[in-house]
């Protein structure tokens, strides 16, 4: 198989109704929801209509269920996914504030989702490996997996894509400074939001591209600015592309979306603001559904959400 895999955590989300209500006060939730940004990301590749594979773990109980059957349903190649029958599904806590901001309890350092292995007699092929920092962050043997998988298939062939996707709470600022630069240096295409971006080389614009591309061997960075859209940036040329216009309800897995989206594209060979298009409209499709990986997203929605906002 060809196409775009991902190495990552597997989990379910357990998401507070609606915003500003706190995780600490009693109160309801829905759930559970198939997640962890790997797995968004990956569904909606095999929704766009490309080969999409994953390699991680799951518990083997009802929540590992619940993300299987999502995923293949879906067309996602889990054949290397991993059924533990110790330990429990990992699973996240969420709840949303009116500023937009976002809190997070997570339980997946000592669960399946870190516990997977790239079989070492299994060889993959790829045309892109993608990684997602929050899977990086928690657990080192786990990170190490993740990078010997990358730089197996970058000696193959594959181009690594990165998003940095920093979640504060898996990993310290000074350890995360210094991940980053390890990975950065085996990626061809990185990702980041603005804050991401910052963290990286202290810039929140062309002045940190600018930076990157003078420091590692990238071909394109691709900076997510929410509804402000995003600004592609190769070696030759920037430019900007505008947000896809949608009543956000839940901004979780949009990130995740907009890879999918951008990657899709250099899959099919097109132009690199058509590329952002299709990101754009498939990250703002997620937005505009309650949970995780719940948007409408197909290749058929998604090309005519672009050609009606294009005409």
């Amino acid at each position: 198989m060809q196409g775009i895999w991902t190495m990552g955590e597997l989990l379910v989300e357990i998401m507070r109704p609606e915003p500003d209500m706190p995780l600490h006060e009693t109160g309801s939730f829905l759930g559970p929801f198939p997640s962890g940004a790997p797995a968004i990301f990956i569904d909606t590749v095999a929704r766009l209509g490309h080969p999409a594979g994953i390699i991680g773990g799951v518990g083997d109980d009802d929540f590992g269920r619940c993300i299987l059957d999502r995923l293949e349903r879906d067309g996602v190649d889990c054949s290397l996914v991993a059924r533990f029958e110790r330990g429990t599904t990992a699973v996240a806590f969420v709840t949303y504030f009116a500023d937009g901001s976002r809190k997070f309890i997570y339980h997946f350092n000592d669960t399946p989702a870190v516990w997977a292995r790239r079989p070492r007699d299994q060889e993959l092929d790829a045309e892109f490996f993608h990684i997602m920092g929050c899977s990086l962050m928690p657990n080192p043997d786990f990170r190490a997996e993740i990078l010997s998988t990358a730089r197996a298939l970058r000696k193959r062939g594959a181009r690594v894509s990165f998003d940095p996707n920093v979640r504060p709470e898996l990993m310290e600022e000074s350890k995360m400074k210094a991940l980053l630069d390890e990975v950065l240096g085996i990626s061809s295409i990185l990702l980041p939001g603005e804050a991401e971006l910052e963290i990286i080389t202290g810039s929140r614009d062309e002045a940190g591209a600018a930076d990157l591309f003078a420091r590692y061997d990238l071909e394109l960075v691709v900076l997510k600015r929410g509804k402000r859209g995003c600004t592609v940036f190769s070696r030759e040329e920037s430019f900007d592309v505008a947000a896809y216009p949608v009543q956000e309800v839940d901004p979780t897995g949009a990130g995740d979306c907009f890879d999918a989206g951008f990657l899709c594209g250099l899959l099919e060979n097109r132009p690199l603001e058509e590329c952002a298009g299709i990101a754009a409209v498939s990250g703002a499709l997620n937005a505009a559904a309650f949970g995780p990986m719940e948007g409408d997203i197909s290749r058929g929605e998604v090309i005519a959400r672009i050609q009606s906002f294009s005409s």
